[in-house]
């Protein structure tokens, strides 16, 4: 890659929104998708999924049942 601010960008949103699933993954306790999003690089995508799908689901689930994350 010849440009520079597209690697840094591109590593940057990698990076935040890997984080920030990799925290949600650990709070809820879901040991798989914490282990899958560390060892998988989707540039953003995988975790974004993540976060608005599976952890949300996961939470409404919980609070349906009486279970704290």
């Amino acid at each position: 890659m010849n440009h520079p601010v597209v690697l840094f960008t591109l590593i940057a949103w990698s990076l935040a929104w890997k984080g920030i699933a990799l925290w949600k993954a650990a709070t809820l306790r879901d040991k798989a998708w914490f282990i899958i999003i560390l060892l998988l690089n989707t540039a953003g995508i995988l975790e974004i999924v993540y976060l608005f799908i599976v952890a949300k689901r996961k939470q409404l689930m919980d609070r349906a049942f009486g279970h704290e994350a």
